[in-house]
């Protein structure tokens, strides 16, 4: 690559990037990594992953030699298309493993920034609006690799289609259509229409009336064709296929409560948006996000597999600590 290239890509989101860093080249260099981490996450839905892109973006900087880097005119935008290039490599081999996964798979889920976390968690490096909502990202999953990254790119890091272009290798015009088409996706999907407040109070009352055992407590709030998506991988107990209807998922429910473990609720926020955790003594075993439209829950997600629980878990770690 060379002096010309990414020239418009080093400056964007600069809210995002961690201050205070850039008093040298390397220290400039490694303020990227909270831009580069939000874009892997947007793109693959998985901090883990995200972090191993943002990895192997540095190793293949410093791999190359100083006059290399010296002669890159725009480092941030080297390291931007190189994680975007990784990102699109994972994205194709992902359908592959997601044929072999076992249940439905679901984004990552992030919890809220904690107050004096560590610069170290990546969870922390996630900035969390409404292109990080859970309902958002499973729209994403339904994209194909390259329409995925030509949006998030676009649509959301407001990247021009000419530099979007180098990152997929195609032309700037096509490019532009593969956007195109995932704004059709996203318009395809139903957009919730709740306040963010009135969205909170809801979900408090979902788990007030799941701790009461109120049958029509929770019939009034689920929307009659609601549906419930459960992700273990097949390393915990979980739905193996979605679960759709009001009524099914409140037998579903009162199996539940009959004979699972004794389990309790507490109100967090997830991806950005009001959701729930189950804890089972004391250790976080579910994160449970909700789409709302109308007033009415449509959509619940359950990530049980606890390959994705981590940053929750380290949060349990903390409070019992």
């Amino acid at each position: 690559m060379n002096k010309t290239h990414g020239n418009g890509l080093t400056n964007r989101l600069t809210n995002d990037l961690d201050t205070g860093l850039d008093t040298g080249p390397d220290d400039a260099i490694m303020g990227e990594r909270r831009r580069l981490t939000n874009l892997a996450y947007r793109l693959l839905g998985s901090l883990a992953d995200a972090e191993d892109v943002v990895q192997e973006t540095y190793a293949r900087w410093y791999a190359q030699s100083e006059q290399q880097r010296a002669a890159i005119e725009s480092p941030g935008g080297w390291l931007t298309t190189v994680a975007g290039r990784i990102c699109l490599n994972q994205l194709g081999s992902a359908r592959a493993r997601r044929e072999r996964y076992v249940g439905p798979w679901i984004p990552e889920p992030l919890p809220a920034h904690q107050e004096g976390g560590g610069a170290a968690d990546p969870a922390d490096r996630i900035t969390l609006d409404e292109s990080v909502h859970m309902a958002f990202l499973v729209v994403l999953e339904s994209m194909t690799p390259a329409e995925r990254v030509a949006f998030v790119l676009h649509d959301v890091f407001q990247y021009p289609f000419a530099e979007v272009a180098e990152v997929l290798g195609r032309s700037s015009a096509a490019c532009r259509q593969l956007a195109t088409s995932a704004r059709r996706r996203i318009r395809a999907a139903p957009a919730p229409t709740t306040a963010a407040s009135t969205q909170a109070g809801i979900v408090r009352d979902f788990k007030r009336a799941w701790e009461a055992k109120d049958v029509k407590g929770l019939m009034d709030l689920l929307d009659p064709d609601a549906t419930v998506i459960a992700d273990g991988g097949g390393l915990v107990g979980a739905l193996l296929e979605p679960l759709s209807g009001r009524d099914s998922i409140v037998a579903a429910y009162l199996h539940l409560t009959r004979f699972g473990p004794a389990t309790t609720f507490l109100e967090r926020t997830v991806n950005g948006q009001p959701g729930l955790i189950a804890q089972v003594d004391g250790v976080t075993v579910t994160v449970f996000a909700f789409r709302i439209v109308d007033g009415r829950i449509t959509h619940i997600w359950g990530v049980r597999n606890p390959e994705k629980l981590r940053p929750w878990t380290e949060e349990d770690d903390t409070t019992r600590a």
